[in-house]
């Protein structure tokens, strides 16, 4: 056995493999992407040539052939210390990461109807791995997990109580593994602990969600029973009226159309009828590209109003951070968001937001911000190898601590 983490994301079509070594430092990564469709590829981070893949691969076959590939490579020349998988929905069940066994994996199968894109594959990816690696310890990390902290009038929608109590319909929020992570990386920008922090964290790339964090503790978020719900995505609405099925309906489109098209496009795509990818929007806008500029505007305005409604479950705030692929590479999103707040004290440096904060400490904000303003780029794989060192009891001592939750 060699003191290495191997951590594995099943996406509803895609797949990603990342290699840790003892002190969590990156060894190596992988991708494999259109998944159970003809054109499936596979690609290791720094290699010209694709992992062979044949038409219609599953997840299982995509990751034997990925993690053969690392074989191949000398990348991994035993078996993992740990292995970390991430779980989209673990329901009310799971408060934390943990070990999986039996009871684990049937626990995740009958959360599995409320992330049917997710959960199987999901589990697809700890089966898979635990017949490559049979007795290697495999940790759960659940991105719902950090949000069981949700009080009850946060996480309860004003409806038939019968719903949540046979059903658990309820807010339950997602990308909680980058929410936790920068609760403890603003906390130790801020020179505090995670447990007196209080900071707005804004998860920004193709799904989008903000998280109120209080005293290291979710207490609100954007996203609900599904990922649909809140912010403008990329390819997602976020919040709709939901008398628009019925609206629609009169208009002969079924539910499952509408449903079909709330998720796969809408959002920036649907708004912008060209793409869900903010670089080519911005680009697109800068040309006279209307539809772009409205996207852009809608996205970022609903974003302010969720970071304004996230202020009434704090007491105090520390930080708003910006995270994800647009939350920490777009300094336009983030300085035509905060024009919107200048009420609550918001303001950016404009040279600070330019270079994304690379050059001090991550702060973007002015000398008259009234709150610090950070942008910190989330590691949710570096957060899942710790979390499943942890579990295993494999951390190295001189490793950085696992994430605070």
């Amino acid at each position: 056995m060699e003191d290495t983490v191997l951590v594995v994301n099943c996406g509803s079509s895609s797949l990603k493999l990342a290699l840790f070594d003892g002190q969590h430092r990156k060894l190596a990564s992988a991708v494999a992407e259109r998944l159970n469709q003809n054109d499936a590829f596979a690609r290791i981070a720094g290699d010209k040539d694709t992992i062979p893949l044949k038409p219609g691969t599953s997840h299982n076959a995509a990751l034997e052939a990925m993690v053969s590939a690392f074989r191949d490579r000398q990348l991994i020349t035993s078996v993992p210390a740990a292995i970390g998988h991430r779980v989209v929905h673990g329901g009310e069940t799971f408060r934390e990461a943990v070990l999986i066994d039996e009871g684990v994996i049937s626990a995740i199968e009958a959360c599995a109807g409320l992330a049917p894109l997710h959960n199987p594959v999901n589990l697809s990816g700890i089966r898979a791995t635990l017949a490559l690696f049979p007795g290697v310890p495999q940790a759960a990390v659940f991105d719902t997990a950090f949000h069981q902290t949700l009080p009850k009038h946060a996480f309860l929608y004003a409806l038939p109580e019968a719903w949540y109590q046979h059903w658990g319909v309820r807010r339950y929020g997602f990308h909680g593994t980058s929410h936790a992570f920068m609760a403890a990386e603003a906390a130790r920008l801020l020179a505090r602990t995670p447990a007196t922090t209080s900071v707005i964290s804004a998860h920004l790339g193709n799904g989008c969600s903000v998280t109120a964090i209080r005293d290291g503790s979710s207490v609100d978020t954007s996203m609900g029973l599904t990922p649909l719900e809140g912010l403008v995505m990329g390819t997602r609405s976020g919040d709709v009226d939901p008398g628009l099925f019925d609206f629609l309906r009169s208009k002969g489109v079924a539910a499952d159309e509408v449903h079909r098209v709330l998720n796969q496009e809408s959002g920036l795509l649907g708004l912008s009828g060209q793409t869900n990818d903010m670089r080519s929007l911005c680009e697109l806008a800068d040309h006279g590209h209307e539809p772009s500029r409205t996207a852009i505007d809608v996205f970022c305005f609903r974003l302010a109003r969720y970071i304004g409604a996230m202020m009434a479950s704090l007491r105090h705030l520390d930080a708003l951070v910006f995270t994800g692929g647009i939350g920490e590479n777009s300094a336009r999103v983030r300085q035509d968001t905060i024009s919107h707040l200048h009420l609550m004290g918001f303001e950016l440096s404009e040279d600070l937001n330019k270079h994304h904060g690379k050059f001090s400490d991550r702060r973007i904000d002015s000398a008259g911000s009234r709150f610090p303003v950070l942008v910190i780029p989330t590691n949710e794989e570096l957060a899942i190898a710790r979390e499943a060192s942890r579990l295993a009891g494999a951390a190295d001592p001189a490793s950085p601590p696992p994430v605070t939750r």
